[in-house]
């Protein structure tokens, strides 16, 4: 099984995707003929069904919200590819990742393709980006000083950043931040996994920002 065809969370020993289409072709443009002809696999919603890629892609682009989101990978983080899969999942503008152009996308289980990404070689790149397009940089980290993401109001067009597993967030980045969030937490631990908290900090953002239903 290729990595297009791997279910969903809700697939697993179920029959995944939909086979050859039945009956008429559609003339939409959008759909793919190859899809239509041999079936379609892929873990998409429903409403993508047989569509081509670039036609997903638009119609997302439709849609995005305001917030993006970066990631440092100064050593080569493995987290990477679960951040893509939830930006994908919460529509955010953008992905950046900072550092290594390389990254190991097996976690991000193909929604890369549906998901704009841009890469920074260091900090700076990034902060320069986020001026110009007038994202305020909001740092997720349990550093002193932080404001609890559980209380905090996040900006709508906010760059949301994360640091890698383990060191966190460089010094760099706590600077040039315009506002630091930390999520709470109660057990032993000192922090949590950073895919896990890129999830929980998109997560905020929609309870705030976005339309539900």
């Amino acid at each position: 099984m290729s990595e297009d065809e791997l279910p969903g969370p809700t697939d697993w020993g179920a029959t995944v995707g939909v086979g050859p289409w039945d009956g008429p072709w559609p003339e939409d443009p959008r759909y793919d003929p190859e899809l239509l002809a041999g079936g379609d696999r892929r873990n998409v919603v429903d409403r993508y069904r047989y569509w081509t890629v670039p036609a997903i892609v638009a119609d997302l682009d439709r849609r995005r919200h305001e917030f993006s989101v970066a990631i440092e990978n100064f050593g080569h983080d493995l987290n990477i590819g679960t951040v893509v899969r939830t930006a994908n999942a919460f529509l955010a503008a953008e992905v950046h990742i900072v550092g290594r152009r390389r990254w190991n996308r097996r976690g991000a289980m193909v929604t890369d393709r549906y998901q704009h990404l841009r890469h920074h070689a260091d900090v700076g790149g990034l902060l320069a980006a986020a001026v110009e397009e007038q994202r305020q940089v909001v740092a997720v980290d349990n550093s002193p000083g932080a404001v609890p993401i559980e209380t905090a109001d996040l900006p709508r067009r906010c760059l949301l950043l994360f640091g890698q597993e383990g060191p966190g967030l460089s010094e760099e980045a706590r600077a040039g931040a315009d506002l630091t969030v930390s999520i709470a937490q109660f057990g032993s631990t000192r922090s949590i996994n950073v895919g896990v908290a890129a999830g929980i900090a998109m997560h905020a953002w929609i309870r705030q920002h976005a339309t539900i239903g």
